[in-house]
């Protein structure tokens, strides 16, 4: 029995804390350097390709743009890693509301948050640079669906529900994929445009859609999505039972994580490894990764506390959705400051890229050092 799951106890019905609950600095952490890489980190690295063309680089920038399709590269594991820690999180919060307020409190607070995170997203994606063209679907709306439905799962069943209903997501998933034949091409074919999530968006999801008739945070594929919160979800009743060991908790968290990623890629011989449409596989082989890198951080922050070098991505993993909103606004401000200082002197060749997202990353973490100083964080 994994720890974190007695049989019989309710999801969001804790024991009370034998001593004061305390904010884990490794998820604050981990958050952060997850958002580190999507608000100016990986434009820092893709920037190296146009100084050095050799092999290594060339290698460490591919990691850092994602797949076209099949396959997994570090830049296809940050949504799902942000998506798997936010089940991480439902369990230390809603925990808490449930022990002060209630089922309802609890159910207050989990359809505020994810119409105002729906509400954002529907503004955020829908601005674009020829004007306002709405997406009903996207990052931020795929983060509140998922936060929903399984922090309402959460409060309704008991750990093991929770477990059968992340199989049935994933097997469920599985299934229509590949059973249900697509008018026109048939079942079972999972390649772009020829298969039925796709074929979902295209009939179904109205308004803009990113991949012009289909969506990679469509309407079929949000499924899966749901089973990776699920898996966070798990990690974090792990991280929470205080009758583990914090080093033993790190074990189970690598063998677990180790697991999922064996599994996952021998799912992908017949389900293939495909973030565009979040396929089971996927869901596995990323919430593998996000356990093991979960395990590490936890390791290094709360085992060995190594704590110091951790800091400037706890400013970002306190604020991520800020952040996350600000990101395209700062890195506008770095490029009129540019055009204005070099107006008569501008600056050109293969340092002028890498010049101008390494000022747009020192200003993230400057404006994310300053809001978590003054304690400013974005509450829904």
């Amino acid at each position: 029995m994994v720890p974190g799951f007695p049989v019989g106890s309710q999801a969001g019905s804790a024991l009370p804390p034998k001593r004061p609950s305390l904010r884990l600095m490794s998820l604050d952490a981990l958050r952060g350097f997850d958002m580190f890489w999507i608000v100016g980190g990986a434009e820092v690295i893709r920037s190296l390709g146009n100084i050095n063309q050799g092999a290594a680089v060339a290698f460490l920038v591919a990691q850092f743009d994602h797949s076209d399709w099949e396959g997994m590269t570090f830049y296809d594991l940050v949504f799902p890693l942000f998506v798997f820690l936010v089940g991480v999180s439902l369990v230390f919060s809603l925990d808490r509301i449930l022990a002060k307020g209630g089922r309802r409190a609890a159910l207050i607070r989990i359809l505020r948050r994810s119409l105002l995170l729906f509400a954002i997203g529907i503004v955020y994606s829908s601005v674009t640079a020829s004007g306002i063209d709405i997406r009903l679907l996207g990052v931020l709306q795929r983060i509140a669906l998922c936060y929903l439905f399984t922090g309402l799962l959460y409060c309704a069943v008991r750990p093991r529900g929770l477990v059968i209903a992340c199989g049935v997501l994933l097997l469920g998933y599985w299934a229509v994929m590949a059973l249900v034949p697509v008018p026109g091409e048939g079942a079972g074919d999972f390649q772009e445009g020829h298969n039925l999530a796709n074929y979902v968006d295209s009939h179904f999801l109205p308004l803009r859609k990113y991949d012009g008739d289909h969506d990679p945070e469509g309407i079929l594929s949000t499924l899966p999505a749901i089973a990776s919160c699920l898996l966070g979800v798990f990690a974090g009743r792990l991280l929470k039972n205080r009758t583990v060991p914090d080093r033993k908790k790190v074990s189970w968290l690598l063998a677990l994580g180790v697991v999922g990623v064996a599994l996952g890629y021998t799912w992908g011989i017949q389900f293939p490894v495909v973030k565009k449409i979040w396929t089971s596989s996927y869901v596995l082989v990323s919430g593998g990764y996000s356990a093991i890198l979960l395990a590490l951080f936890h390791l290094v922050l709360e085992v060995w506390g190594f704590r110091t070098w951790a800091r400037p991505f706890v400013w970002i993993g306190r604020n991520p959705i800020t952040m996350y909103l600000l990101f395209p606004v700062l890195a506008l401000l770095v490029i009129l400051a540019e055009h204005l200082a070099t107006r008569s002197t501008p600056i050109v060749g293969i340092y002028a890229e890498l010049a101008r997202s390494l000022a747009t990353l020192a200003l993230v973490l400057a404006v994310a050092y300053a809001l978590d100083r003054k304690k400013i964080y974005l509450r829904l």
